[in-house]
């Protein structure tokens, strides 16, 4: 079989194709929803005897006794159990001891999976009921890849929702911990294991470490100086978001662009919104505006990026994501991928190979293996057959219940015998 032949066959799923399956299919996991209200103090009111125990042996549950009805014989009393709140809350700081910016994005990972359940307020508290699922916005770039894509809001979205409003299973906190999330900064890990209702809420400090060789922001430095006005409506539009109002919630951040255009991070809160509404044109006029505003904020970028490529509109979408990754090359995995696909459907094989082991390497997880298959059709256009197929191979591997199994089965057997016969015929 010729190399033509083989390229067809393994060019009959475009990176377009790639591209657009893992948007679509992913369930939740990364960085979504799952707590509730960020804000305030350190306290949140305590876990207190919730409707009373009285005389019960579970700490964990409130009992209420039934009254016997008229002329039915006495029995012994029947109770039902309700599992009584999770509340936590603490603080973050950073390991210089500089001022710890507003609305860092708290997250707690279950087994290794991120979902964010809070803000900090604007000294670095932070405070939640476990469990109880909010509407916190997400980026673009915070992909949920267990299922081989990234989601619709991550890493970092969540659920079906773009506000990511699904609450967890249950007040376990087995195999979960806590941490900060800020690009540019590695995070401490808060254990959670075996924390119960009746302990105290406050877990502590959170301590953020600056990495190196990240020169965007997680957060415009053009919010230090907004006005007092312009900070209290965008605070209130993120308590908003938190209680999946996310129509009141643009009316705030609008209040806060008016009393101060240049409000970076409420621009772009605007923009998420809109993407959420699929108002496309309006959400691209917001992110635009947050990158007038601040041209090093990461976000704007990585969201117009993002955008142009769910389009296939390639040419458009590069500058943003090479932009963007040359801001933070570490945090933003997804975009890493975005740019691989970008750069596949350009013809770009060189850069969309880094690109896509870029994407690899910071998914030590594998929770995108359409990373791997990606990798494959590149190295593939490179004529490099034995190591695409070993690609594809990987991505079976970490993705064994992929829709596309067959096709790709196929394509490593096109490609082992093409290899197979070009070694006979040399040997020959």
């Amino acid at each position: 079989m010729n190399r033509v032949l083989i390229l067809t066959v393994i060019a009959s799923m475009s990176a377009s194709f790639v591209f657009a399956q893992a948007q679509g299919g992913a369930p939740a996991g990364g960085a979504a929803g799952g707590g509730a209200p960020a804000g305030g103090g350190a306290t949140t009111g305590g876990a207190g005897n919730v409707g009373g125990n009285p005389g019960g042996n579970n700490p964990g549950s409130s009992r209420f006794p039934t009254t016997p009805q008229p002329g039915t014989q006495q029995q012994q009393p029947q109770t039902l159990d309700f599992p009584r709140p999770i509340f936590i809350s603490g603080k973050v700081m950073m390991d210089d001891g500089t001022p710890v910016p507003s609305n860092v994005v708290i997250q707690r990972l279950c087994n290794g999976s991120p979902r964010n359940v809070a803000y900090t307020d604007s000294k670095g508290h932070f405070s939640f009921q476990w469990g109880q699922s909010n509407g916190m916005m997400l980026d673009a770039s915070q992909g949920s890849f267990d299922s081989g894509g990234f989601g619709a809001g991550n890493s970092r979205m969540g659920g079906n929702s773009p506000f990511g409003n699904r609450s967890d299973s249950g007040p376990s906190m087995s195999g979960c911990e806590l941490r900060a999330d800020l690009a540019g900064y590695r995070s401490d890990l808060i254990n959670l294991f075996n924390r119960q209702a009746m302990d105290n809420p406050d877990i502590g400090t959170i301590v953020l470490h600056r990495m190196g060789n990240v020169e965007g922001t997680s957060i415009s430095a053009t919010s230090m100086m907004a006005p007092k006005d312009a900070k209290k409506a965008y605070q209130k539009g993120l308590e908003l978001m938190l209680k999946n109002k996310p129509e009141d919630a643009a009316k705030e951040f609008e209040k806060a662009v008016t009393a101060y255009p240049k409000y970076a991070d409420a621009w772009v809160s605007i923009g998420k919104i809109r993407v959420a509404q699929k108002n496309v044109p309006g959400a691209k006029e917001a992110f635009l505006k947050a990158l007038e505003a601040d041209g090093k904020l990461v976000a704007p970028h990585v969201e117009l990026g993002m955008m142009a490529a769910r389009e296939n509109k390639w040419e458009e979408a590069q500058p943003y994501l090479d932009r963007a990754l040359k801001l933070d090359p570490i945090d933003f995995p997804a975009a890493w991928y975005a740019s691989a696909a970008a750069n596949y459907n350009l013809k770009k094989w060189d850069a969309a190979e880094k690109s896509a082991r870029e994407a690899i390497k910071l998914d030590p997880k594998h929770s995108n293996p359409r990373s791997e298959y990606l990798l494959g059709l590149i190295l593939a256009e490179k004529h490099e057959y034995p190591a695409a197929a070993e690609q594809f191979k990987s991505y079976l591997k970490f993705s064994p219940n992929a829709p596309d199994t067959d096709a790709v089965k196929d394509q490593i057997g096109q490609i082992e015998k093409f290899v197979n016969s070009a070694v006979e015929a040399k040997q020959q």
